[in-house]
């Protein structure tokens, strides 16, 4: 029997999905996953891939239509936050010392995946395409959503591994903090190009964002001064000004035709560093949106994820290994191979590899924008959810093969030569 009320069945749902989550993360740390694959697996097992398969009218009971609104816009909210603190967390500067195997690595690990990605989508535009999609719109779309690494989820491996503070660490997050910046503008670029229709509309919308980010760029000495005297007066209020701040841009840039998470995301990126009350309210925010808000959006996911779709024909599981492949050799292939040609030796080039394939959120991130856009069906949208989920599950396992220990592992990757603590210090910050 459902309540009456929507509002009761929140409360029902929200612990529901909340402590589904924690249980799956506590489950898959013991197996020496990161939190997110238990996390991702939570929402799916929660969706019709098994809930709704064994039990649907229980999930029906647990998750009702009239809830999923109100647990959507809770989950995107949580998501807007957390790409803001991915925003406030790049650190461009870790490029310094890096800077030619970085670039290196992050050109070749968004620009082969991208053009593997772009010749795979041509060939599955006739079959898996939504009726009213273009074909350079998915194409270019699904050319993007292959190109991307999980900065945060790299952070939280290399931190976990005692590998954050060593020459493969620093160099790790400098390649994903640079690809992650390309992959993002590629993705505005993607989605106005499929908010607008057509090139010349796409072109606006992409100078009108430009225009956005140079305005926010500029008002940033403002922003500072304003955050140094709401830290004056209290901590909460340097929290309303940063809360308002990220909702105000990103619905800005979803009214100049780019999705509102790259207006969290450039808040984030933009926003001054340094202050203490501001460390302390991005850890308050982090404390609330990641463990209470996110699991809405897993469960959303989850929702929209139907893997026994997969099991229709043979035909899906072909195209499901093909986008493994292509993700996997652009990704891992290519990153390794840069690494290698820029000096590194052949084993910590290939973990650098490992460790760029890694996908996890940020790819879960990418993948609901294009459903939302239309330009993923539900057949297409699950294959890439399970590309996702293995290549993240993958990293720590491969890492583990890979590496023997932080110290050696430095040697090696900075050609023999042992770290200085100076050098180790560099992309310390996970």
């Amino acid at each position: 029997m459902l309540p009456k009320d929507p509002m009761l069945a929140v409360l029902i749902a929200v612990p529901a999905v909340i402590l589904t989550c924690q249980a799956s993360a506590w489950a898959v740390r013991r197996l020496g996953q990161p939190a997110v694959i238990g996390e991702i697996l939570a929402g799916i097992l929660l969706g019709p891939s098994l809930l709704g398969w064994l039990a649907p009218d229980l999930q029906h009971w647990l998750l009702p239509p009239a809830v999923l609104p109100i647990t959507s816009s809770l989950g995107n909210l949580g998501l807007l936050v957390f790409l803001f603190l991915v925003g406030f967390e790049l650190d461009l500067g870790s490029l310094r010392g890096h800077s030619r195997t970085a670039a290196a690595v992050s050109q070749a690990g968004i620009l082969v995946p991208l053009a593997l990605g772009c010749a795979l989508a041509w060939a599955m535009y006739p079959t898996l395409a939504p009726a009213h999609t273009g074909r350079t719109a998915f194409v270019l779309f699904i050319g993007t959503a292959l190109s991307i690494t999980a900065f945060p989820v790299l952070a939280r491996i290399l931190s976990d591994r005692g590998l954050a503070t060593t020459q493969l660490g620093a160099l790790a997050m400098a390649c994903a903090a640079a690809s992650d910046a390309i992959a993002w503008c590629l993705l505005a670029g993607v989605v106005a190009l499929c908010a607008a229709g057509s090139p010349v509309s796409a072109l606006t919308t992409l100078a009108l964002a430009a225009a956005v980010t140079a305005a926010l760029v500029a008002l940033r000495p403002g922003l500072l001064r304003l955050l140094q005297r709401a830290e004056r007066a209290s901590d909460e209020l340097v929290m309303v000004t940063v809360f308002v701040g990220m909702c105000l841009t990103a619905y800005v840039t979803d009214r100049i035709g780019v999705h509102p998470l790259f207006g969290a995301f450039l808040f984030g990126a933009v926003t001054p560093r340094g202050l203490p009350a501001l460390e302390r309210c991005t850890a308050r925010l982090r404390a609330v949106a990641v463990p209470i808000l996110l699991p809405l959006f897993f469960v959303d996911t989850g929702l929209h994820t139907d893997f026994a779709r997969l099991a229709a024909g043979p035909s899906l599981w072909l195209w499901t290994l093909a986008v493994l492949g292509a993700a996997v050799a652009g990704k891992w292939g290519s990153a390794t191979l840069a690494a290698r040609l820029t000096g590194c030796a052949w084993r910590p080039a290939a973990a650098l590899g490992v460790l760029m394939n890694c996908r996890g959120l940020t790819e879960l991130v990418v993948l609901n924008i294009g459903r939302q856009l239309g330009v993923i069906g539900t057949d297409l949208f699950s294959i890439l959810v399970l590309m996702a989920l293995l290549t993240t599950a993958a990293t720590t396992p491969l890492l583990n093969l890979l590496t023997r220990g932080g110290t050696e592992l430095a040697r090696e990757t900075s050609g023999g030569r042992p770290a200085t603590p100076a050098r180790e210090a560099a992309g310390a910050r996970p």
